[in-house]
């Protein structure tokens, strides 16, 4: 243990439900490192200590998942937890079990009995209670084993969102205004399904799939939901990783990097653990509530995961019985709906009976009896093995490729590129997903629910999903771009095709192939860099153009000398964010295709624009080239006009890290008086980066607030483990009283790391805390 005796806060606490002793030790960075005698045992702190550390969010998230918000909040979230309750696991629990391997269960056992055993303090007042709970008058609630695997509403499924923007742009505008609002790839043609008409599709069609997966908040919002909002925020999900071979590294071994982007707020979406038992050593970041982690290393393999854009969800549209509301057409016939009903406990007034509806496909989102139409949606949800991230249990103690890539064909979702890295120096690249067969439509629209169009099973993930071990090339990476391989039968397979805006990607795969020396510097560095191939591309367009306004010349002038870094201090990236994905968008489908307006832009236009305004045709009208040339001045003006109004008028003076920042604040915050919302508040602090950039950072359009980013970075050194780096945010805990709540916050905002410690001499030379777990 550290020498000096003030440097490790010493603790011991009598639990029942362990094996043997246990020891958590806390390292300066508030990272804890589990050391158990049995696997059991780890599993079992590993909840414990995630209660520990997040009881409220964990609480929530269980409370949402299930839609059991009214029991401890009151009516205000009847509705949502009705829509919750649509998209819970309803199949066999042998089989979903079964779908995760054999150790899954005993894990999940473990982990809910320690978490369960830490709640028991805290309602015995022998812990503390954390402070959201007395704000909200609720209490924390125990947990069961199924709770954890049926609950789905929390994963990143796609594309049901884009289906209903695309269906509505169609109607509105015809199927080319689409071009404008999504670049499909590899090149598909856009079709209407037969049996479809866009104009069947209402606007709320999707309000109870958005209510559904919404974060939970308190407040004047509580139980409502902005559904563009959501689909802008769903819509910006991302992240990057990348192996490097041995012979490409500064240290002549792997190198992994990864840092997925979700939702940013506080506490953090994800937890940095490391759990040591005989049988069992893995370190690294994972889904709050899995046993082990999703990212990360066990000594042997280092792992990373990005988004697979692959399309896993299709919306049905019913034609209804006239005589019975809760029939539909299917194959010839009417075909009854289930109708589930289930009573909600509503706190301080009377349960709420509720009627779920479900056809075939799956839960029924709308019916419009009026129009004789009902609309309901297709998942992978739905079966077996799909609880989110869940099947992390069958790789964590792989220690070889062919293990590993075996135990990811049983991966469901969402739908993972994995990048491997071993101590031998091997380094792959591996999809995985349960991902539709779809053999007669593409799943980019909605399609009729009477039989027409049926997955017929899935894609073999041995045979029909891409990988590559040991590229010649010496490295791989990901970043959410269109990465299939060239002569992949895409057309057949239909893994979907909508991917993301290809800059970050093309930018560190630039960065790679430029360095047959990298080191874990490099790839941190790599992680943070703020350079936008994107909006140089859209820079590009100005080229050649004068303006006799002299603030749009100005801006002109500093966009053709800009150097493409959105960094925090630059005037010039001020103005090329906001111009080419709030205003240069706004005015190109404006003046293209005017009727597509009922339909806010959504982050992918950005990419969808810039390539038509590449190449502009008649929809511009008969003079495309002075159309674009408008179109590119007057959006200027318009960003220029904004950019003024909230930084004022002396453009030398604008930074793009005061209008980009990062600020974040638990929903429970709106519950508490200014003090302790303060306290509770991270930031702002300005940020770098965009959502093209490495360093992503995706922002609202409404304030620039960053919206989506790096919920933790990891750079490994495989096989050296201890000089391996890490990064979370705001901290590791969810106390507002504990010092690790915001700590890292900063560090993360200017792009540093800390160690990721491994080895227990190392650990122990560190620790600020020791807490000792004796079987009671």
């Amino acid at each position: 243990m550290a020498d000096d005796p003030r440097r490790a806060e010493q603790r011991t606490l009598k639990v029942a439900g362990l094996d043997q002793t246990a020891e958590i030790l806390v390292d300066p960075w508030g990272i804890p490192h589990i050391y158990a005698g049995t696997v059991h045992d780890a599993f079992f702190v590993q909840g414990f200590n995630a209660a520990r550390d997040r009881l409220w969010q964990l609480d929530l998230w269980r409370k949402r998942g299930l839609g059991r918000l009214s029991e401890s909040f009151g009516p205000a979230y009847v509705a949502q937890d009705r829509a919750c309750r649509l998209f819970l696991y309803r199949g066999s629990l042998e089989d979903e079990w079964a779908a995760y391997g054999a150790d899954a269960k005993a894990w999940s056992t473990a982990w809910i009995e320690g978490y369960n055993a830490y709640v028991g303090l805290v309602r015995a007042r022998r812990a503390p209670r954390p402070v959201e709970f007395e704000l909200t008058g609720s209490e924390p609630a125990t947990w069961t084993l199924e709770d954890l695997v049926r609950i789905r509403s929390h994963g990143l499924i796609r594309n049901a969102e884009y289906e209903m923007i695309r269906t509505r742009v169609i109607a509105a505008a015809g199927l080319d205004a689409d071009r404008l609002r999504r670049k499909l790839e590899p090149e598909h043609t856009r079709t209407i399904p037969e049996g479809l008409d866009p104009d069947d599709l209402p606007p709320d069609v999707l309000a109870d799939y958005f209510l559904g997966t919404k974060e939970v908040a308190f407040g004047a919002k509580a139980g409502t939901v902005d559904h563009w909002t959501s689909s802008e925020e769903a819509s910006a999900h991302g992240s990057n990783n990348w192996v490097v071979a041995p012979h490409r590294t500064a240290t002549g071994r792997a190198m992994l990097a990864s840092d997925p982007h979700r939702v940013l707020g506080a506490p953090s979406i994800r937890y940095v653990c490391h759990l040591e038992a005989p049988g069992l050593s893995v370190i690294g970041a994972g889904e709050l509530h899995l046993a082990g982690v999703t990212i990360g290393h066990n000594g042997k393999i280092a792992f990373g995961i990005t988004i697979f854009p692959a399309d896993q969800e299709d919306l049905y549209v019913y034609e209804l019985n006239p005589a019975n509301p809760r029939q539909y057409r299917y194959d010839g016939g009417w075909e009854d709906m289930r109708l589930v009903r289930e009573q909600i406990a509503v706190k301080g007034q009377a349960p709420r009976e509720v009627e779920l509806c479900f056809t075939r496909h799956g839960p029924v989102l709308k019916i419009d009896e009026a129009a004789g139409r009902a609309f309901a949606l297709r998942t992978v949800w739905s079966e077996p093995g799909t609880s989110s991230y869940f099947s992390a249990s069958r790789y964590q103690t792989s220690s070889n490729w062919p293990e590993f890539k075996q135990a990811l064909t049983h991966w469901g979702a969402a739908s993972m590129n994995f990048v491997y890295a071993d101590v031998g120096g091997n380094i792959g690249w591996a999809t995985a997903g349960k991902l539709p067969r779809r053999d007669n439509w593409d799943g980019l629209m909605p399609v009729p629910g009477d039989g027409r169009y049926e997955w017929r099973g899935f894609l073999d993930p041995e045979t029909e999903l891409p990988s590559v071990y040991n590229p010649a090339k010496g490295w791989f990476q990901t970043a959410n771009e269109m990465n299939l391989p060239e002569g992949y039968p895409a057309e057949a397979n239909k893994v979907g095709f909508e991917w993301a805006d290809p800059s970050r990607a093309i930018r560190i795969e630039t960065v790679l192939a430029a360095n047959d020396r990298v080191t874990l510097q490099d790839s941190a560095d790599l992680q943070v860099d703020d350079y936008s191939l994107a909006a140089l591309r859209a820079v590009a367009l100005l080229k050649g153009l004068s303006s006799p306004d002299p603030e749009v010349a100005r801006a002109l002038a500093l966009l053709e000398a800009w150097d493409g870094h959105v960094s925090e201090k630059s005037a010039a990236a001020a103005i090329a964010e906001v111009w080419l994905n709030k205003h240069l968008p706004q005015h190109t489908i404006a003046k293209a295709a005017p009727a597509s307006g009922v339909v806010p832009v959504t982050p992918g236009a950005t990419y969808a624009v810039t390539t038509y305004l590449e190449s502009p045709d008649a929809m511009l009208g008969s003079d495309p080239g002075a159309a674009r040339r408008e179109v590119l001045l007057a959006s200027l003006r318009s960003a220029l006009d904004e950019i003024g109004g909230r930084l004022g008028p002396d453009m030398s003076a604008w930074r793009w890290g005061d209008l980009h920042h990062a600020r974040f604040a638990p929903a429970a915050a709106a519950a508490a008086d200014p003090a302790l919302a303060e306290r509770m508040t991270h930031g702002p602090l300005p940020l770098r980066g965009s959502a093209t950039t490495p360093c992503a950072a995706t922002y609202r359009m409404d304030d620039f607030a960053a919206i989506t980013g790096a919920s933790f970075r990891m750079v490994v050194d495989v096989g050296d483990w201890d000089n391996s780096l890490v990064i979370n945010s705001p901290g590791q805990s969810g106390d507002p009283d504990s010092p690790h709540y915001g700590d890292l916050f900063p560090l993360w905002a200017k792009g540093e790391f800390v160690p990721m410690l491994y080895s227990r001499p190392a650990i122990e030379n560190v620790a600020r805390q020791v807490i000792r777990l004796d079987p009671d």
